[in-house]
């Protein structure tokens, strides 16, 4: 279980309201309400969904997302691009490291939201304007 919601402030329900994040214990969730009835949903079930799909959504155009990294980092030596490969690989893993609020907050005015159901399945992604080539 995940202390941390990633993509906390960019996760609404199905009427698009905001899902709040809060705590059971140590284990964060993401709030929704079913009516007048309060449901946590585990974050870390919800953030593993995002980022299979953004890892789906890279391996289509996987050649042209390591070489958009490679050429935003200014390099192109092997090893940088076996890192570059090794992140898209190990995306799952990345659940539970917190994404920095700034770059949350970004992602949100760039139009970036997930929508999940009352249990917690991710029944949309909604990406910036713009597909991997842009």
């Amino acid at each position: 279980m995940s202390k941390v919601a990633m993509f906390a402030g960019l996760v609404v329900d199905e009427e698009g309201n905001a899902a709040e994040v809060t705590h059971v214990g140590e284990n964060a969730c993401y709030v929704v309400y079913d009516d007048d009835f309060k449901r946590h949903i585990d974050a870390e079930e919800v953030d593993r969904q995002v980022l299979r799909f953004m890892r789906e959504q890279v391996e289509g155009q996987r050649d042209v997302a390591v070489s958009a990294m490679l050429d935003m980092m200014g390099k192109d030596d092997i090893f940088t691009k076996a890192a570059v490969e090794a992140s898209i690989n190990n995306m799952e893993e990345s659940v539970g490291q917190p994404i920095p609020e700034d770059a949350r907050q970004l992602l949100g005015m760039m139009g970036f939201r997930i929508t999940i159901d009352i249990h917690g399945n991710v029944v949309d992604v909604n990406f910036p304007a713009g597909e991997i080539e842009d």
